[in-house]
């Protein structure tokens, strides 16, 4: 029996619709840009209110005119995610490399540049032989 019972909670789970501050995508996403605004986060209403650049505008004004299933490159990391960017692939430039990226309801109110990392993680092993005091005397093998 119990089995069951958490089987129905992970089912219920899996059903939840997404929603951001208690509307969902299809409400974000028939909001204008003002209306938006009131909703999302500080930073991003601050980009909002400043307005978008020349190279976002157009970034954008590319994003709305090419097919869902094809992916848009750009350069432009500081392009906010906005409700309509929602199941569309975009490739982000890193400095080096373009990284694709599919745009996720969770992602509306971030930036771009915020999931294409563009520094690497170094992972370094153990100090060497003679690196610390107690490894001085150490034999060589």
């Amino acid at each position: 029996m119990p089995a069951q019972r958490k089987g129905k909670k992970v089912e219920a789970r899996r059903k939840r619709e997404f929603a951001y501050r208690g509307r969902t995508l299809e409400e974000l996403k028939s909001m204008s840009l003002e209306e938006l605004a009131k909703v999302l986060t500080a930073r991003a209403r601050r980009s909002i209110r400043r307005g978008f650049n020349e190279e976002t505008r157009r970034f954008f004004d590319r994003l709305q005119s090419t097919p869902p299933e094809k992916v848009v490159r750009t350069h432009c990391r500081d392009a906010l995610i906005l409700p309509q960017h929602v199941g569309r692939r975009v490739a982000v430039h890193t400095g080096r490399e373009f990284k694709e990226i599919e745009v996720r309801p969770e992602m509306i109110g971030h930036y771009y540049g915020e999931f294409a990392l563009t520094r690497k993680f170094e992972k370094h092993s153990g100090p060497g032989v003679g690196a610390t005091r107690s490894s001085k005397f150490m034999p060589l093998k």
